[in-house]
């Protein structure tokens, strides 16, 4: 077997491929010829388009690390009989721990400070007062593996009252979280002081949070988004940052990524802003190197994939 690592995989995956087949890594020159004698690719943010798919004609497997799949055609990759898997769950913890970083840090106007702090600016403390988020009000989009641990987090850390949106979630779940279920974007959005997004990319999920969900919501509110980012309409969210019509946003995820000051809303004091590095802990990128690469060494053996998306 062949093995292609089309982008950089720490050693633990790495290593455990190499034990079960020839690899070519991502800085090997012939990485770029893969689609000639491919067998299994490992993936983290490459795109795989339909003319990849349609050029790759011995391609049987591709392991994403981590969930998102939205870069990765799978109609195609189904079209011509590659199996697509991915890795849930593995870096959880990490991007609940970024989301609530994010959180304080908007919340406390911890990035800001220090962003004037190392402008030389003398920084009156009066002017640049935080909110609390003691007992203070959380709605979660998204009740899955991620959004169960910040809602943990937000009600064990703060006692925050936490509200919960899934439309895909059964009656039952969270019963060991104290919450309220809603049916309702509308009926979530005006009584959050803190709104945290954990959901993918969809037809339907795409700019899930626009102009009109964003009016709803209260001048001293807070948005984060740790899921992806066209989730959210960055337009209407820049607009009603720079009114004033919320209290600040921090993010993880953008249309465009990786952010640069081209994107208005880098530039906004109260945007706390990450480069999609909510996964990247040292713990997480080994775990989740490891386990990409055994999924495909175990499908390229015959074996069912755990979590297979085309």
């Amino acid at each position: 077997m062949k093995i292609y690592i089309l982008d950089q995989f720490v050693s633990s995956g790495v290593d455990f491929a190499a034990q079960h087949a020839e690899v070519v890594r991502w800085d090997d020159p012939r990485a770029k010829n893969w689609h000639e004698d491919a067998d299994g690719l490992l993936v983290r943010t490459t795109p795989l388009t339909a003319e990849d798919f349609a050029k790759a004609k011995k391609l049987r497997v591709v392991a994403k690390q981590g969930v998102g799949v939205n870069l990765i055609d799978l109609a195609a990759a189904k079209a011509h009989g590659v199996i697509v898997c991915n890795t849930p769950g593995v870096n959880s913890e990490a991007v609940a721990e970024m989301g609530l970083a994010l959180a304080l840090a908007v919340t406390r106007r911890v990035a800001e400070l220090d962003r004037r702090i190392r402008a030389g600016e003398t920084v009156k403390r009066i002017n640049f007062l935080g909110i609390e988020l003691w007992e203070k009000t959380v709605g979660v989009i998204g009740m899955g593996n991620i959004g169960t641990r910040i809602a943990r987090k937000y009600h064990g850390a703060f006692n925050m009252k936490v509200l919960a949106y899934d439309p895909y979630i059964s009656d039952g779940r969270w019963s060991d979280i104290p919450h309220e279920r809603v049916s309702s974007l509308d009926e979530l959005l005006p009584r959050v002081d803190l709104l945290t997004i954990h959901v993918p990319l969809t037809a339907e999920t795409r700019h899930l949070i626009g102009r009109r969900e964003l009016a709803l919501m209260k001048e001293t509110a807070v948005l984060v988004n740790v899921s992806r980012g066209e989730i959210v309409d960055e337009e209407a969210l820049y607009d009603a940052l720079k009114a004033g019509r919320l209290f600040g946003a921090g993010l993880d995820v953008f249309k465009k990524e990786p952010p640069t000051t081209d994107n208005p809303l880098v530039g906004l004091p109260n945007v706390v802003a990450t480069p999609h590095a909510a996964g990247g802990t040292r713990e997480t990128q080994d775990k989740s190197s490891l386990v990409t690469a055994q999924q495909l060494i175990h499908v390229l053996g015959g074996g069912q994939p755990m979590n297979r998306v085309a």
